[in-house]
C-alpha cells in the first residue's frame, strides 16, 4: 500500500510502507509538483491519484505506469473535495459550486451540475454508487440520485457544514458542523445522534459502521460510537494539530492514518473490540511538508462489484427504500447512467423551408 498526502507547498508525496508484524516503514516513492498553489484534496482508485487545489485543476498521476496524466480543467474555482466511484467514475466538487462527474476512460467529463449556491464543501458516494451526499456553504445538505443524475432531497440545515460522510454499511451518515458530529438515519433523513468534539473538526474517518475517529484543530485524535453517542478513546497523535484522518482494516486489526501540519503521517494500530485501548503507532515518516490532505492508496482499493443484478428502483424513495433494506448494496459503477438533473428542455420546432418553388 501506499501513503498519499498533499501539502501547503504544492506537493503531492507518495510513500511505499512496508508492512512487517511489529513495525511498517514508509520509504519515498513519488513527489508530484503538477500544482501553482496548495494541494486541497487526494483521492485514490486501483489506477490513479487525483489531486485537486486552489489552483483550480485535478491533477492526475498514474500509479501503474508511475508518471503524470495530465489535468482536469472544467472548475472555475478552489478544488474542494474528490471522490471515486468505483474505477470508472470521479466526482468533484469546487467553490464555483459545480459537482461535476468524470468518467476515468478517457478523462471526458460526463456531467456538470450546480449543486450549491455557494461552495461545495464536502460530498460522499453511498457504498453502492447510487447516492451521492453534498453539502455546501448555501447551508444545504443535498441528496444526488446517480442513477438518473438528479438531485433527490434538500434538506435546509441552516449552518453550513464542511464534511459529509457515508457509514461503510450506507445506512448512516455523519454531517459536520464547526465542532459538532450530527448522525442522520438514511430511510427517515432525520439526526440519530450528536456528538460534540472539543475543537472544530477537520476530518473524519469511520473505522467500521459505528465507530468514526475525529480529527479537530488540536494534536488529539478521539474516537467515538456514533450509535451511543459515546467517545470510547483518545490519544495525542502529532505534536501540532491533525489535519486529515484515513483508515482501513487488516484481517484482524485497523490501521489508522493521521496526517498534520508538523509534517508527520503516522499509521496506528487499533484492535476494534468492546472495550477499546489506545492505538499504538505501528510507523511513521516525516515529509517535511505542511500537510492538507491524505488517501490510503492499495492495489485493490477499488469498489468490490457484487455479482447481484442492478434493481430497477429509480425515484429517490424507492432507491432510499431499498438501500435501507440491504445492508451493503454494490453494483457496477458501469452500470450507472448520468442524464441532465434539469427539467426537460421543450425542443423548439424547426420552420421547414420553403424551396423556393
Amino acid at each position: 500500500m501506499e501513503l498519499i498526502a498533499g501539502s501547503y507547498e504544492q506537493i503531492t508525496f507518495g510513500y511505499r510502507v512496508k508492512t512487517d508484524e511489529k513495525e511498517w516503514t514508509a520509504k519515498a516513492n513519488f513527489t508530484h509538483h503538477a500544482h501553482t498553489a496548495s494541494v486541497s484534496a487526494v483521492a485514490t482508485s486501483e489506477r490513479f491519484v487525483v489531486t485537486g487545489s486552489k489552483d483550480e485543476t485535478i491533477q492526475l498521476y498514474d500509479m501503474k505506469k508511475r508518471i503524470e496524466h495530465g489535468a482536469l480543467l472544467h472548475h472555475d474555482g478552489s478544488i474542494t473535495c474528490l471522490e471515486f466511484y468505483g474505477s470508472s467514475h470521479l466526482l468533484s466538487g469546487g467553490e464555483d459550486g459545480l459537482l461535476c462527474v468524470w468518467s476515468t476512460k478517457k478523462w471526458e467529463c460526463l456531467k456538470s451540475i450546480k449543486a450549491h449556491k455557494g461552495h461545495v464543501t464536502s460530498m460522499s458516494v453511498h457504498p453502492s454508487g447510487k447516492l451521492a451526499l453534498s453539502v455546501g456553504t448555501d447551508k444545504t445538505l443535498r441528496t444526488w440520485n446517480l442513477v438518473n443524475g438528479r438531485s433527490a432531497f434538500i434538506k435546509n440545515i441552516k449552518q453550513n457544514a464542511h464534511i459529509v460522510r457515508w457509514s461503510p454499511d450506507g445506512d448512516k451518515y455523519v454531517v459536520v458542523v464547526n465542532d459538532r458530529v450530527n448522525v442522520y438515519d438514511l430511510q427517515t433523513a432525520s439526526v440519530t445522534a450528536t456528538i460534540t468534539n472539543p475543537k472544530r473538526i477537520s476530518s473524519v474517518s469511520f473505522l467500521n459502521n459505528s465507530i468514526l475517529a475525529v480529527a479537530g484543530d488540536d494534536e488529539t485524535v478521539r474516537l467515538c460510537d456514533v450509535t451511543t453517542e459515546k467517545w470510547l478513546c483518545e490519544f495525542k497523535a502529532h505534536e501540532t494539530r491533525v489535519k486529515a484522518v484515513d483508515s482501513l482494516m487488516m484481517e484482524d486489526y485497523c490501521v489508522l492514518v493521521t496526517a498534520s501540519n508538523d509534517g508527520f503521517i503516522k499509521m496506528w494500530k487499533l484492535h476494534l473490540k468492546e472495550e477499546l485501548e489506545s492505538p499504538t503507532l505501528l510507523g511513521e515518516v516525516n515529509t517535511a511538508a505542511r500537510l492538507t490532505c491524505l488517501a490510503v492508496w492499495k492495489p485493490s482499493s477499488g469498489q468490490q462489484i457484487s455479482e447481484e443484478p442492478a434493481t430497477e428502483a429509480t425515484t429517490s424513495e424507492d432507491l432510499v427504500q431499498e438501500l435501507s433494506k440491504t445492508k451493503r448494496v454494490r453494483i457496477s459503477a458501469e452500470e450507472v447512467v448520468l442524464e441532465d438533473e434539469s427539467k426537460p428542455k421543450k425542443k423548439k420546432k424547426k420552420k421547414k423551408k420553403d424551396g423556393g418553388k
